[in-house]
């Protein structure tokens, strides 16, 4: 996965995962946002850290990486499910 203008991926921040370019927004942080019904006004409004183009830009990443981060979240699911006693679905 190649960062593109507006996502960053930094070894250390963030577990390495892309995120919206100086935040700790992580590019599934939007998709998770999006996929509650949130549109990209309402992500802005919510978090104004964020331009429009940050939260298209994490969709777009997102569209260009989908395996690599549907993977990411499945992987944080499975370890936050470890800790509660459950396994994700």
């Amino acid at each position: 996965m190649e960062p593109s203008k507006h996502i960053d991926i930094t070894p250390g921040t963030c577990s390495g995962r892309p995120r919206v370019e100086g935040t700790r927004i992580r590019v599934e942080n939007v998709v998770c946002w999006t996929e509650q019904g949130m549109l990209p006004d309402d992500i802005v409004a919510s978090y104004p850290q964020l331009t429009p183009a940050d939260v298209h830009a994490a969709l777009a990443y997102y569209y260009d990486n989908q395996d690599d981060i549907e993977r990411q979240m499945r992987e944080d699911a499975e370890f936050i499910g470890t800790f509660l006693g459950s396994q994700p679905e």
